[in-house]
């Protein structure tokens, strides 16, 4: 058997739960510590999930020879520093999704020496789901014909504007918590057609309570490589809606649920008038990444999700803030 990861948590996130704890569970991994810049709101996470060690700082996390991968849920504008600080102490990196502030930042992580090879993660775990991986496959077998379109919705409704999604100063934003996803599948279904997404308009809307600079909704239209119509939408105001649809001349594909496959992980086909339902497998999202983290770092296996992909969606966020008159998000690093 493969020998367990042994992985350290930046901060008692509690998206934490869901994208580690509960993956590494499954699949024989172990959380071995856990810290954050209180060291009772750490001892008390460590406490409700069984991990052993619990550090008040993120440094002496990092100090921990134990640990070995780095999962970084920090807020957006700490992504950087935090990946950059794991690296430096010889850790592979997972880092949560927008991968940077900005692409300058990306490109920062991608300039610095790395002669171990540390595995550098960004984690778009939709991107390791059967269901997803059979979506592309279908695209690119040609399955419903020459595409006409693709649309993707990632919107829920965030109510509390003092939540972290609408701050500035930690790079919020529709298009930085959700629109990256929409984004990353454009991308994604793009070159399962032969070639790149071309960006060609966006425009996104504020919530008059929160900073101007911060968009509540964006929408964000691209072309496909045969110039049929990618139609991009981010909301934070809702509803909730985390679908995939991709027509063509034949028929179209539709994923209801991207994002939370246990409640449904159904994959729509209709192909000259015939519909038929295929199911991949209600498994999480978030284990299905933690295995190709695993296969990544242990076997040196290759994933999708790599640092060159970060620097392109990061690219394509700024390009996207950029079409739709905002500004991009500021760095944080000295």
């Amino acid at each position: 058997m493969t020998q367990p990861l042994r992985i350290g948590i930046l901060g008692a996130a509690r998206i934490a739960e869901r994208a580690v704890v509960q993956p590494a569970g499954a699949l024989g991994h172990e959380i071995v510590a856990v810290g954050a810049r209180d060291l009772g709101r750490a001892e008390a996470y460590a406490a409700e999930h069984g991990i052993a060690r619990a550090y008040g700082s993120y440094d002496e996390l990092l100090a921990d020879p134990t640990v070995e991968v780095v999962y970084n849920p920090s807020p957006n504008s700490e992504h950087v520093r935090w990946t950059l600080a794991a690296l430096a102490a010889g850790k592979h990196v997972l880092s949560e999704k927008p991968f940077a502030s900005n692409a300058a930042e990306a490109r920062l992580v991608a300039a610095t020496p790395n002669p171990s090879g540390l595995v550098v993660f960004e984690g778009f775990h939709h991107r390791y789901h059967p269901t997803y991986r059979r979506l592309l496959e279908l695209v690119g077998d040609g399955a419903i014909g020459e595409l006409t379109g693709v649309e993707v919705h990632m919107k829920f409704d965030c109510t509390d504007l003092s939540d972290i999604r609408w701050s500035w100063p930690l790079s919020g934003g529709s298009l930085m918590d959700l629109g990256c996803y929409s984004l990353h599948v454009g991308r994604d279904v793009a070159r399962a057609a032969g070639g790149p997404l071309d960006l060609v308009s966006a425009s996104a809307t504020t919530n008059p309570g929160a900073d101007p600079r911060v968009d509540a909704t964006a929408r964000v239209v691209g072309r496909l490589p045969n110039g049929a119509e990618a139609v991009l939408e981010s909301s934070l105001e809702g509803p909730s809606d985390m679908t995939i649809l991709v027509t063509g001349t034949r028929g179209s594909i539709r994923q209801p649920n991207f994002i939370d496959l246990a409640q449904d992980d159904s994959l729509e086909i209709t192909v000259d008038g015939e519909l038929s339902v295929e199911h991949h497998g209600t498994t999480s999202t978030y284990t299905h990444q933690l295995a190709a983290l695993a296969a990544a770092v242990r076997e040196g296996a290759p994933f999708p999700t790599d640092l060159a992909n970060a620097v392109a969606m990061m690219e394509l966020v700024d390009q996207a803030y950029t079409l739709a008159g905002f500004p991009l998000r500021e760095s944080t690093l000295g």
